[in-house]
Parts: structure tokens; C-alpha cells; sequence
């Protein structure tokens, strides 16, 4: 099987030497600050499927980033294809086990072209095949029974061209707790950390993590408790169980994991961030440039100063991305584009060092 190795993962950032506190170690691996991610928003417009993420791609790997994040839904199965061109095309010079590779599922995967009848399609594909009834899909787009998950996961690798993901994400399980409730809620996440270990061991990932946009950080009735999926990965894997990661938003518009106690371990109250590292739970965040929406008015000069005392870098997406960088207690932070050269400029920011803690840390004065 290949997937990433330490050694491997060391290897790449060695060559990268001339960063400065770009990479960190986590489970064994060694992950870019930055990741590279493959969403588009608004998947059923066209002009999704007219432009290829391959270019970025490989500008990416190129410049020191070797965490690739993808879904089964992103664009249909176009993101996951195109990453799958990638690896081959570059296989004779990067090593597959320097490259974490991560995946979700849990939204349906149409497929492009779509198809003329979406409900004609999943009857087939999901109902028919015995992977869900009908009841298990919400809002005609979701579903998460244990057997659904698993073709996805599959149908994933196939896409991907590789017979092993580093993380695969359950996607967005959040969707299901209004009809579910929490009870029955936590009950379905039993069965699918259940399938899930059982996954890891036949190897089709290594390690397996949840993904969400506000359940860790809100008190709605969407919120998960880190604390209980921890408790229920023990109870299906034991202490060696290979719950490992959580994915979330987090920018400089949406500091909730930093700032909130959203989240308890053992009865005290704590952000999520230092829930995480109190379960030794890795946390990922996306949304880096909440999809270009932060920069409708620019930074401040005191914003600036603060994330880049040496004024070197050019502009405010670059501060942006500094800002997730220096966040203490994330593994790496996901941004996307479409062309290879904001790729190059956006790890301008390798070259200089992520702000202290104390610096840091009067962003949240200044934006009071």
C-alpha cells in the first residue's frame, strides 16, 4: 500500500530548508502549514468543468506543499480526477508516501456531465444498489449509512488513481442532527467509526477524521462534541483507534475554534483548538480566504504589521494566509485557486516566520 511515510514526509521538507517554520509533525507525518484544496463553489454551474485544477497542483508540490485535500462531491468527481492526473504525471520525481492525501465522503457524488434525472441516478446508483433507503438521504444530497461510505471511499481511490488515503473525512454529518437527534445521531457515528476501523485495517486509508462548517463551534442544534466522537472511536478501536483529524473553517472573519469555548473535555469548558490537543486530535482548517470574501475592504496597516513585522509580503491574501499559519495548535491550513502563480505567491509566506504569540494574539484586540 502506499499512502505517506515520516520518513518520506521529512525527506520533502528537507528540501524545502530554506522555510522557515513551515512544516510540523503530527501523527507520524509531516505536514506544509499550508494545503492545497480542490473546492469550487456552486458545483452544478458549467463553467466548473472548464477550467482543470492540475496547473495549481503541481505548482504546489512544486513550492513545498505536500498536504492535498479533496471530496467525493467537489465538482463531482472532476477535483478527485484531476488529482489522480497529477500523481501520475508526476510520479518518476515526487514520491507518492511524501504527499498526505486527504478525501471526504457523505455528499452523493453526481457525476459530469450530469445526469438528465439527479433522482433517476441516485435511485440506481444508492437505493437500488442497497447502499441507503430512501429515509437516509437528506435533502436529496447527503447520506451516511456505513455502506454508502464505503463505496464512496472507493469509488474515491479509484478516482484519485491510488489504492490509499492518508485521511478520509466523514463530510458534513452535522446535516443529519436536526432529523436524527442527537441520541440517534451518535448511535449512526458508532456504526461508521465501527465500518471505518475496520476500513483502516483492510487499508484503504490510514487515518480517518470528521470535516463540518459550524458544528464544532456552534451551541445550535448541530453542534458535535469532539469529546464523544473521541469516546465513541475508543469504544469501536480502542486506544489505537485511527480517529485522528477534524476539519473546519477558521480565517480572520471566523475565529470561533481560537476564541469560543464551544466544546468540554471532563467537564471544563474549552475552544475547540485546545479541545483537540487535549484528545490529541489534529485539527485542519479550511475556508483560509472564506472563498475571496475577506478582502472586500483591505487589511489595516496595524493588521499588517502585526502578521509581518519585516514587510515582506505584497498583499492581503498573502496576510491572510500568514494569519491561519501562525494560529498555535493548527496542523495545516487549506486555500484553493485555479492559477499556478497565486500558488507561487502564496508561499511567499514560507520565507519569513509565522508571528509570536504574543503578536499574534493582538489581532483579537484590534478587531474588538
Amino acid at each position: 500500500m502506499s499512502n505517506a511515510i515520516y520518513e518520506k514526509t521529512l525527506e520533502y521538507a528537507k528540501e524545502f530548508s530554506q522555510y522557515k517554520s513551515f512544516y510540523i509533525p503530527h501523527r507520524d507525518l509531516i505536514f506544509s502549514k499550508l494545503g492545497i484544496g480542490t473546492f469550487s463553489p456552486e458545483p452544478y454551474k458549467e463553467e466548473n468543468y472548464l477550467f482543470s485544477y492540475e496547473e495549481p497542483l503541481i505548482k504546489a508540490i512544486q513550492s513545498g506543499i505536500n498536504h492535498i485535500d479533496t471530496a467525493s462531491n467537489y465538482r463531482y468527481g472532476q477535483s478527485e480526477k484531476e488529482i489522480g492526473k497529477v500523481l501520475k504525471s508526476i510520479a518518476n520525481s515526487v514520491d507518492r508516501k511524501s504527499l498526505i492525501i486527504a478525501s471526504k465522503g457523505g455528499f452523493i457524488p453526481l457525476e459530469f456531465p450530469f445526469p438528465s434525472n439527479p433522482y433517476t441516478w441516485i435511485n440506481e446508483h444508492i437505493i437500488s444498489s442497497g447502499l441507503a433507503l430512501s429515509e437516509d438521504i437528506e435533502l436529496d444530497q447527503h447520506c451516511m449509512t456505513p455502506d454508502f461510505l464505503e463505496w464512496s471511499c472507493r469509488r474515491s481511490l479509484t478516482n484519485l488513481g491510488i489504492d490509499k488515503l492518508d485521511i478520509y473525512y466523514l463530510h458534513n454529518p452535522e446535516m443529519h442532527l436536526a432529523r436524527l437527534g442527537h441520541d440517534a445521531f451518535y448511535k449512526n457515528i458508532y456504526s461508521i467509526f465501527e465500518r471505518f476501523e475496520v476500513l483502516a485495517d483492510e487499508g484503504l486509508f490510514a487515518n480517518y477524521g470528521v470535516a463540518v462548517w459550524n458544528a464544532f463551534t456552534t451551541d445550535m442544534i448541530e453542534h458535535i462534541s469532539l469529546e464523544k466522537l473521541v469516546s465513541i472511536a475508543k469504544e469501536v478501536g480502542g486506544q489505537n483507534h485511527r480517529f485522528s483529524y477534524v476539519q473546519t473553517p477558521f480565517n480572520l472573519a471566523k475565529t470561533n475554534i481560537y476564541i469560543q469555548e464551544t466544546q468540554s473535555v471532563n467537564g471544563n469548558k474549552c475552544t475547540l483548538l485546545q479541545a483537540a490537543h487535549r484528545l490529541n486530535i489534529g485539527v485542519i482548517t479550511s475556508s483560509s480566504l472564506l472563498q475571496m470574501h475577506l478582502f472586500k475592504k483591505s487589511f489595516t496597516p496595524e493588521v499588517g504589521f502585526v502578521l509581518d513585522e519585516s514587510m515582506t509580503l505584497e498583499n492581503d491574501i498573502q496576510l491572510a494566509l500568514q494569519f491561519v499559519r501562525s494560529t498555535p495548535g493548527i496542523v495545516s491550513s487549506l486555500f484553493s485557486t485555479r492559477w499556478e502563480d497565486h500558488v507561487e505567491q502564496n508561499c511567499k509566506i514560507a520565507s519569513i516566520t509565522p508571528a509570536n504569540r504574543t503578536k499574534y494574539d493582538l489581532l483579537y484586540r484590534l478587531s474588538k
